[in-house]
């Protein structure tokens, strides 16, 4: 590629970041992340660079190259993403495996995998189909047993270190239910504001559950559609995160957790959402050992508005973990 034509490119590159991050003046070195990045924003950057440069890139490209530079590189050689990414790199094993929730990608844990005070490599597990190519699950077991085989191709032996956010967390259960069944010791599992579907909740807490959410319905009915409900709307990469959506609906839909003979650390938004106020009555008949701790926010900003906090209580755990280790 000639200099004049690697300049061309860098300006429609440059150009199309400005339309997704909103935002002008960016420059080749600029971080994603550090300007606000998300899947939406990665959703419109990589359904741009398919129109303009005939080059599919899974949205995933992005963790690992988040200037427009080294994006520039990835086009000019394009490889394929797996399920699982590196988020962070790390000087000791073992690995931590963290998974994303509903409607979004392993884009949104990059944050949180760069406040993560730890030695270990951290790898995020992008949920099938979110490609724009594979067929996505649409059972939690399923997920699990798939990630559990991509997770024994880094790390052949425990203990594990397990991390879903949301609908995640019900992921990341399973896969400790399927590694501990096979003998192999769970490091760690952390739940981030994670909660079965409410059709598995007892009759008190699912009552209680429709009357909060019917508040809070009346509360911001006027406000603005969130970034999963825009990008669901588009067609091409969009279309594809939205039929993993739907498969990741009906997933939370027929999942019931079994009970997990280990240690679960909870880590619940202080502000009531869509889920249930306290998580002890619906995991302790669930879970032999359930910590929780709280942060501030709600669950929509623990990856965003929260991230710090989160993070910082994911290390004070991890570290207790790796002593205990």
């Amino acid at each position: 590629m000639s200099a004049a034509q690697q300049s061309e490119e860098i300006d429609a590159l440059t150009s199309i970041w400005e339309r997704a991050l909103r935002r002008g003046a960016i420059g080749t070195s600029d971080d994603f992340f550090d300007m606000g990045g998300n899947t939406c924003a990665a959703i419109h950057i990589f359904s741009e660079i398919a129109d303009k440069f005939g080059c599919d890139l899974a949205p995933a490209t992005i963790c690992e190259a988040s200037t427009i530079a080294s994006l520039a590189q990835a086009i000019a050689a394009p490889k394929s993403i797996g399920s699982l990414v590196p988020l962070n790199v790390g000087r000791e094993d073992p690995p931590l495996f963290v998974t994303h929730g509903i409607g979004s990608s392993v884009v949104d844990l990059v944050p949180l995998a760069r406040h993560v005070k730890t030695i270990h490599p951290i790898y995020g597990m992008e949920g099938r189909g979110n490609n724009g190519r594979d067929i996505p699950l649409d059972r939690i077991e399923e997920m699990a047993k798939s990630f559990v085989d991509s997770v024994r191709t880094i790390q052949s032996r425990g203990p594990y270190y397990l991390i879903g956010y949301s609908l995640g967390g019900l992921v990341t259960l399973e896969m400790a239910q399927l590694l501990s069944q096979s003998g192999e010791d769970i490091g760690f599992l952390g739940l981030l504001d994670s909660y079965p579907d409410r059709r598995a909740l007892s009759i008190g807490q699912h009552v209680r559950l429709l009357g909060q959410l019917a508040r809070r319905k009346l509360r911001y009915r006027n406000s603005a559609p969130t970034p999963s409900q825009t990008h669901a709307e588009d067609g091409g990469l969009g279309g594809a995160m939205q039929r993993v959506k739907e498969a990741q609906y009906r997933a939370l839909r027929n999942y019931r957790p079994r009970f997990y003979d280990g240690k679960v650390t909870f880590i619940r938004a202080a502000v009531p959402s869509y889920f249930p106020k306290d998580p002890v009555p619906v995991w302790s008949p669930l879970v032999r050992d359930l910590t929780v701790e709280t942060v501030p926010g709600d669950h929509v900003g623990l990856l965003s508005a929260q991230v710090v906090e989160v993070a910082s209580a994911l290390s004070r755990s991890l570290q207790v973990a790796s002593q205990k280790a």
